[in-house]
């Protein structure tokens, strides 16, 4: 459970994310965040995974029982659309990762228009949505090796960073003291936090899972504790092996897209290896990517058409196969990622449309992450009603105030995020990527009051 829900908590690509943001300043906001966030959202999530046990839909399910049918939708729903940019941003990474192990460099943009780049987003989601329903055991199976094989990467890079210091290899960022890690707390820096909410949140994912679990109510907290370890290890020792390799003061453009591949290339050439580690990292990341795909295409769908109030979803929308997957709401995520496609068609190249569609993720995903700790809040405001194996702190009270921060903290985070992070404030590319980001967030979440409406006219439509 653990490895399941890493591959779509962390990975190597989410420390370059925000690192690109904030430098090696990231490192003090990756501790921040370990215990102001990442740990009690983590603990958070094992209480309310340890309590409903019973039920498929995850967050949904938490938010549903807790409070009632009408907000459980609402969280399905914004659960749901939420993954989509994440969906599109996923197989943007495999025609990245395809297009290093083909041409062993970053030169993509040259060989690819912005049109192809789009066509071939498109096809890998519907070729996967095909074999997601072809292949039953595929997702725990990708899901263990793409989960696993990204770890051990990243402590191979973190152990092999240590031992070329040892060694004698140079530092790119300098000054490399304490004043590199201290942040600038300007308007930027809040805007671009929500991507590291983003890259930390999912834990909840695994909800949909726990009925699988042979004793979830003691299984599902430690898998939450032993991810809250890998997490941290990651994010702050990986950050600061990036510091090594990279000058954090003057960053490549493209380091959000191709910054993993500059990372383990530089890694093998200063060990006198060549592109080996390039190579090694492009299939386990492939890998980890197509594992990203099997998990976000099948638990989304599930947590849109599992345990949520039936006269709020249209039955066509929840209507599922032989093998008991919901094949129309994978339809309806096919032409929504072509939507967002469509939208990041307008921009002016391959790098802009990836980093857009990343940036896009730090708005939307933070924003569904808010019901983690509204279900928490309110579980614990009538604790009495229900049977907690596992509980995050005993005071009541204290308890509130944690889960209210959380809420806070991170709506505001996600609001901020509506600011574009790579275009400067008053230019054409600001604003057009600031509205970019408004339709898109009203598209996803907005079709959401269409459902019930659609659910309404079918049974009028029965009962005449």
């Amino acid at each position: 459970m653990a490895l399941l829900t890493f591959v779509t908590v962390i990975g190597f690509d989410d420390i370059i994310y925000p690192f690109q943001n904030q430098g090696l300043s990231v490192v003090f906001s990756w501790i921040f965040m370990l215990f102001a966030f990442v740990i009690p959202y983590e603990l958070i999530a094992a209480q309310m995974g340890s309590t409903f046990t019973l039920n498929g839909g995850g967050l949904a399910t938490w938010v549903r029982h807790s409070s009632n049918d009408t907000l459980g939708y609402w969280t399905s729903w914004m659960y749901w659309s939420s993954t989509l940019p994440y969906l599109v941003d996923v197989a943007n990474s495999v025609i990245v990762a395809l297009s290093w192990l083909v041409l062993g460099n970053n030169t993509l943009d040259k060989h690819m228009s912005n049109l192809w780049f789009g066509i071939f987003t498109f096809a890998i989601i519907l070729i996967f949505i095909l074999l997601e329903n072809s292949f039953k055991r595929s997702l725990e199976v990708m899901s263990i090796i793409g989960g696993g094989a990204m770890f051990v990467m990243t402590i191979l890079f973190v152990i092999m960073t240590i031992a070329g210091l040892l060694h004698g290899n140079p530092i790119a960022t300098q000054p490399f003291d304490w004043s590199a890690f201290i942040p600038k707390f300007d308007t930027h820096y809040f805007a671009s936090t929500g991507l590291l909410i983003f890259a930390m949140s999912g834990a909840e994912l695994g909800a949909a899972y726990i009925t699988k679990m042979r004793n979830p109510k003691s299984e599902y907290p430690k898998a939450m504790i032993m991810l809250a370890i890998m997490t941290a290890f990651l994010t702050i020792f990986g950050s600061f092996s990036l510091g090594v390799f990279f000058n954090a003061h003057h960053l490549p453009n493209d380091l959000k897209m191709n910054g993993a591949y500059y990372a383990f290339q530089m890694l093998g050439e200063s060990f006198g290896m060549g592109k080996i580690l390039l190579y090694v990292f492009g299939v386990v990341q492939l890998l980890y990517m197509l594992a990203q795909l099997a998990v976000l295409i099948d638990a989304a769908s599930r947590v849109l058409s599992a345990d949520t109030a039936a006269n709020f979803m249209p039955k066509w929308l929840l209507k599922q196969n032989r093998f008991g997957r919901p094949i129309h709401s994978y339809v309806f995520t096919a032409g929504l990622c072509l939507f967002l496609l469509l939208l990041s068609g307008t921009l002016p190249n391959i790098n802009t449309i990836f980093n857009w569609l990343l940036n896009l993720n730090g708005i939307v995903s933070p924003y569904k992450t808010c019901w983690v700790f509204f279900a928490f809040m309110a579980l614990r405001a009538h604790q009495d009603r229900f049977d907690s194996p596992y509980v995050f702190m005993r005071n009541k009270y204290a308890a509130l105030a944690v889960g209210a921060w959380c809420f806070i903290f991170t709506f505001t985070c996600a609001t901020l995020g509506f600011m574009p992070q790579e275009a400067k404030f008053g230019t054409a590319a600001f604003t057009h990527q600031f509205w970019l980001n408004v339709l898109s967030v009203l598209v996803l979440f907005g079709l959401g009051f269409i459902m019930p409406l659609w659910a309404r006219f079918e049974k009028h439509r029965q009962q005449h």
